[in-house]
């Protein structure tokens, strides 16, 4: 059974997802400040935090930020409409994807159900096929989600690693910022907002993996077109 940790302020918006993420069968707690969502995500580990950025005591992106001090959880953030710099803002903190408020009900359940598949299919992947994949000094384990630069293990979000793994599996094929956002997002880019997500993963990850990010070894651009991965 899923579970899925609720983080909002507005008592009525809670008990509305909690009632239809509980009628597909999904485990739910809610938490309606940013302390209490804290405390309870490091006592649980969640499949999917959905977190609002206006919250009491912690706001969403402080809670986000503690929340990767200690786990790498999807965390899914809801912003206000057309809040671009809380999108931004959410992705910079370790923010998986976002959604915006008002929101379909339908769209916060697809974009959970998106998360578990993507992560349950890396699983099965990974246990199929050769879960080990090295380049250079970078070595990935697909099954154990682990990244390691040389004996050093990287901490990577979510997706970030679905970014990596996906890179690191189709070496020197060049992605368009367009197509990352469809196969590692499930989602379709509808504004420059969008794509600039891709953006900031890319960036953080670079920070993380490349020895010198200014002059990447592994995730390179491909000037007006993408991003591809050479070791």
């Amino acid at each position: 059974m899923a579970k899925i940790l609720v983080v909002d302020d507005e008592k009525l918006i809670v008990k509305g997802i909690r009632f239809s993420l509980e009628q597909d069968g999904m485990e739910v707690d809610c938490a309606y400040d940013g302390e209490e969502a804290i405390e309870l995500a490091k006592n649980t580990e969640y499949d999917v935090v959905l977190l609002d950025v206006m919250l009491p005591k912690f706001d969403g992106f402080e809670v986000c930020q503690a929340i990767r001090e200690f786990s790498e959880m999807p965390i899914i953030m809801l912003t206000a409409k057309g809040g671009d710099m809380d999108k931004i803002l959410g992705l910079e903190y370790g923010a998986d994807d976002y959604i915006t408020k008002p929101f379909n009900i339908l769209e916060v359940k697809a974009r959970i159900k998106a998360i578990m598949r993507r992560n349950s299919r890396n699983l099965k992947e990974g246990k199929k096929d050769n879960h080990i994949i090295t380049a250079g000094e970078l070595k990935l384990d697909r099954e154990g989600r682990r990244v390691f630069i040389g004996e050093k293990e990287i901490n990577l979000t979510a997706k970030e690693f679905d970014l990596l793994e996906l890179f690191v599996c189709n070496p020197n094929k060049v992605y368009s910022r367009e197509m990352l956002l469809s196969l590692v997002w499930g989602n379709k880019a509808t504004d420059s907002g969008d794509v600039r997500t891709v953006d900031v993963h890319v960036r953080r990850l670079r920070e993380k993996v490349e020895p010198s990010p200014s002059d990447p070894k592994y995730v390179h651009t491909k000037w007006g077109v993408g991003y591809y991965f050479r070791a």
